[in-house]
This record gives structure tokens, C-alpha cells and sequence, in this order.
């Protein structure tokens, strides 16, 4: 009995074997590969973020005295580039950014760091910036050589 089960299981897999393989083969609709191809090229335009400037010194600063800069950006890719999300290393430092707004191929951007002033000696910071770009993310740094409020020297620091 068990033999009679076990052809009548081979060959009910053996039928739908080779009946799947000829179907699936005339099921294949041409206008269908078609829009496949035409989606997986729109799918290759990606947004490429380039900025002015990865890194920036704010020189020596007197402890506690805030600072900000502006990293200037523009799309050199071929899609609309959104930024979903910039995040520093540490709470005294406060990125803002054009929070998913669509920026055009060509067009640029800002991105706006503050920073606290805390810290002591040489700090560096980073800025973490999420978008839809091929690598996802991008780094950017600041940097600043913190001194004391009791050390500071008399008159403005450069």
C-alpha cells in the first residue's frame, strides 16, 4: 500500500513539475517587461549630495560661547534629493536642515550647525546627515579649540 502511495505522489510531482514550467512561460506578458524595465531605470536616478565643505574650524573660542555655521549643499544628482533626518554626536551641537522637503537636481541647500561652546581644549563634533542618496548618509565635522572663560585672554578672540 505504501509503495501505491508513494508512485501515485512521485508522479503527481512530476506532473505539476513540468506543467508549471510551460505556463509560466506563456504567462510572461511583454508590456509588463516593459514597464519593469522602464521602473528599474527611474530607479537608477539617484540625488548626489556635494557641499562646499565637510569640515569646519571655528578657531579658538572662549568656553561657553556659542557658534554656528552654514554647510551649503546642491544636488548634482538626477532625482529630487530629501533630507529625512541630521543628527549630531552630542547635545551642544544642533543641526537644522530642510526637513523632507524636495531639493531639485541643480538646486542647493543650507544646513545650519550650532554649537554651544562647551567643551574643553581641542572638541571636534560630527553631523550625521540622512537622505535618499546612494551611500544614505553623509559626514560633516566641526571643530573648535575650547579655552577656559578664566583664561581667556583680554579683548576679542580670533
Amino acid at each position: 500500500m505504501k509503495r501505491i502511495a508513494f508512485a501515485f505522489v512521485a508522479m503527481g510531482l512530476l506532473f505539476l513539475g513540468t506543467s508549471c514550467k510551460d505556463k509560466a512561460s506563456s504567462k510572461v506578458v511583454a508590456e509588463n517587461v516593459e514597464t519593469a524595465s522602464e521602473r528599474d531605470e527611474v530607479s537608477k536616478k539617484l540625488p548626489v549630495m556635494s557641499f562646499d565643505k565637510a569640515e569646519h574650524d571655528f578657531g579658538t573660542i572662549i568656553q561657553g560661547t556659542p557658534q554656528e555655521t552654514v554647510f551649503t549643499f546642491t544636488n548634482t544628482g538626477d532625482a529630487p534629493l530629501i533630507i529625512t533626518d541630521a543628527r549630531s554626536s552630542c547635545g551642544c551641537t544642533v543641526p537644522q536642515y530642510p526637513k523632507n522637503t524636495p531639493i531639485a537636481p541643480g538646486e542647493t541647500g543650507e544646513l545650519l550647525v550650532k554649537f554651544n561652546g562647551s567643551g574643553k581644549s581641542q572638541v571636534t563634533k560630527t553631523v550625521t546627515v540622512t537622505a535618499n542618496t546612494e551611500k544614505g548618509s553623509e559626514l560633516l565635522r566641526i571643530k573648535a579649540f575650547v579655552t577656559p572663560k578664566d583664561q581667556a585672554p583680554a579683548g576679542p578672540v580670533k
